[in-house]
Protein backbone atom coordinates (compact mmCIF):
# COMPACT_ATOMS: atom_id res chain seq x y z
CA UNK A 1 0.00 0.00 0.00
CA UNK A 2 1.36 3.40 -0.98
CA UNK A 3 0.04 6.94 -0.65
CA UNK A 4 0.85 9.73 -3.07
CA UNK A 5 -0.43 13.15 -3.99
CA UNK A 6 -3.70 13.09 -5.87
CA UNK A 7 -4.12 15.10 -9.04
CA UNK A 8 -7.03 17.20 -10.16
CA UNK A 9 -8.77 20.19 -8.60
CA UNK A 10 -8.52 21.00 -4.90
CA UNK A 11 -6.38 24.09 -4.60
CA UNK A 12 -3.69 24.29 -1.95
CA UNK A 13 -4.98 21.21 -0.11
CA UNK A 14 -4.18 18.87 -2.99
CA UNK A 15 -0.60 20.19 -3.22
CA UNK A 16 0.29 19.26 0.36
CA UNK A 17 -1.60 16.05 1.24
CA UNK A 18 -0.91 12.53 0.05
CA UNK A 19 -4.46 11.21 -0.18
CA UNK A 20 -4.26 9.07 -3.32
CA UNK A 21 -3.84 5.41 -2.30
CA UNK A 22 -2.41 2.67 -4.48
CA UNK A 23 -2.82 -0.95 -3.38
CA UNK A 24 -0.72 -3.65 -5.05
CA UNK A 25 -1.14 -7.40 -4.70
CA UNK A 26 1.09 -10.04 -6.27
CA UNK A 27 -1.14 -12.84 -7.54
CA UNK A 28 1.69 -15.23 -8.39
CA UNK A 29 3.31 -15.12 -4.93
CA UNK A 30 0.16 -14.88 -2.80
CA UNK A 31 -0.47 -17.67 -0.31
CA UNK A 32 -4.16 -16.75 -0.11
CA UNK A 33 -5.03 -18.64 -3.30
CA UNK A 34 -4.91 -22.31 -4.23
CA UNK A 35 -3.21 -23.29 -7.48
CA UNK A 36 -6.53 -23.62 -9.32
CA UNK A 37 -7.73 -20.24 -8.05
CA UNK A 38 -4.40 -18.63 -8.95
CA UNK A 39 -4.63 -19.97 -12.50
CA UNK A 40 -8.21 -18.68 -12.84
CA UNK A 41 -7.27 -15.21 -11.55
CA UNK A 42 -4.18 -15.01 -13.78
CA UNK A 43 -6.31 -15.78 -16.84
CA UNK A 44 -9.24 -13.54 -15.88
CA UNK A 45 -7.10 -10.54 -14.94
CA UNK A 46 -4.33 -10.97 -17.52
CA UNK A 47 -4.93 -7.49 -18.97
CA UNK A 48 -4.70 -5.84 -15.53
CA UNK A 49 -1.52 -7.58 -14.31
CA UNK A 50 2.01 -6.35 -14.90
CA UNK A 51 4.95 -8.58 -15.85
CA UNK A 52 5.50 -9.77 -12.28
CA UNK A 53 1.86 -10.77 -11.83
CA UNK A 54 1.03 -7.77 -9.66
CA UNK A 55 -2.44 -6.29 -9.60
CA UNK A 56 -2.65 -2.54 -8.90
CA UNK A 57 -5.77 -0.70 -7.71
CA UNK A 58 -5.87 3.06 -7.15
CA UNK A 59 -8.36 5.27 -5.28
CA UNK A 60 -8.32 9.06 -5.13
CA UNK A 61 -12.05 9.70 -4.81
CA UNK A 62 -12.07 11.49 -1.46
CA UNK A 63 -9.84 13.94 0.40
CA UNK A 64 -9.24 11.43 3.18
CA UNK A 65 -6.40 8.94 2.93
CA UNK A 66 -8.20 6.47 5.20
CA UNK A 67 -11.36 6.53 3.07
CA UNK A 68 -9.32 6.13 -0.11
CA UNK A 69 -7.47 3.18 1.45
CA UNK A 70 -10.78 1.53 2.34
CA UNK A 71 -12.09 2.18 -1.18
CA UNK A 72 -8.96 0.73 -2.79
CA UNK A 73 -9.03 -2.38 -0.61
CA UNK A 74 -12.71 -2.87 -1.38
CA UNK A 75 -12.08 -2.51 -5.12
CA UNK A 76 -9.22 -4.99 -4.97
CA UNK A 77 -11.40 -7.52 -3.14
CA UNK A 78 -14.23 -6.97 -5.62
CA UNK A 79 -11.96 -7.44 -8.67
CA UNK A 80 -10.53 -10.67 -7.27
CA UNK A 81 -13.96 -11.94 -6.19
CA UNK A 82 -15.35 -11.43 -9.70
CA UNK A 83 -12.30 -13.14 -11.23
CA UNK A 84 -12.86 -16.22 -9.06
CA UNK A 85 -16.48 -16.77 -10.16
CA UNK A 86 -16.84 -19.96 -12.20
CA UNK A 87 -19.44 -19.40 -14.95
CA UNK A 88 -22.19 -21.99 -15.26
CA UNK A 89 -22.02 -24.31 -18.23
CA UNK A 90 -24.82 -23.75 -20.70
CA UNK A 91 -27.28 -26.57 -21.18
CA UNK A 92 -28.34 -27.16 -24.75
CA UNK A 93 -32.06 -26.77 -25.34
CA UNK A 94 -34.28 -27.66 -28.26
CA UNK A 95 -37.39 -25.79 -29.35
CA UNK A 96 -40.62 -27.71 -28.80
CA UNK A 97 -42.36 -29.27 -31.78
CA UNK A 98 -45.33 -26.92 -31.34
CA UNK A 99 -43.08 -23.82 -31.40
CA UNK A 100 -41.35 -25.04 -34.59
CA UNK A 101 -44.73 -25.65 -36.22
CA UNK A 102 -45.98 -22.19 -35.16
CA UNK A 103 -42.89 -20.57 -36.64
CA UNK A 104 -43.17 -22.47 -39.96
CA UNK A 105 -46.92 -21.79 -40.14
CA UNK A 106 -46.27 -18.06 -39.71
CA UNK A 107 -43.63 -18.14 -42.45
CA UNK A 108 -46.04 -19.93 -44.81
CA UNK A 109 -48.79 -17.39 -44.06
CA UNK A 110 -46.54 -14.38 -44.72
CA UNK A 111 -45.25 -15.99 -47.94
CA UNK A 112 -48.81 -16.63 -49.11
CA UNK A 113 -49.75 -13.02 -48.32
CA UNK A 114 -46.87 -11.75 -50.47
CA UNK A 115 -47.73 -14.22 -53.23
CA UNK A 116 -51.32 -12.95 -53.29
CA UNK A 117 -50.13 -9.34 -53.64
CA UNK A 118 -48.25 -10.05 -56.85
CA UNK A 119 -49.64 -8.86 -60.15
CA UNK A 120 -50.21 -11.77 -62.48
CA UNK A 121 -49.00 -11.23 -66.05
CA UNK A 122 -51.33 -13.76 -67.75
CA UNK A 123 -54.54 -11.65 -67.37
Amino acid sequence: MRASRAGGPGGQHVNTSSTRVEVTWNVRESAALSDAQRARVLVALASRLDGDGTLRVVASDTRSQRQNRDLAEGRLADVVRRALVVPRTRKKTRPTRASVERRLDGKKRSGAKKRDRRVRGDD
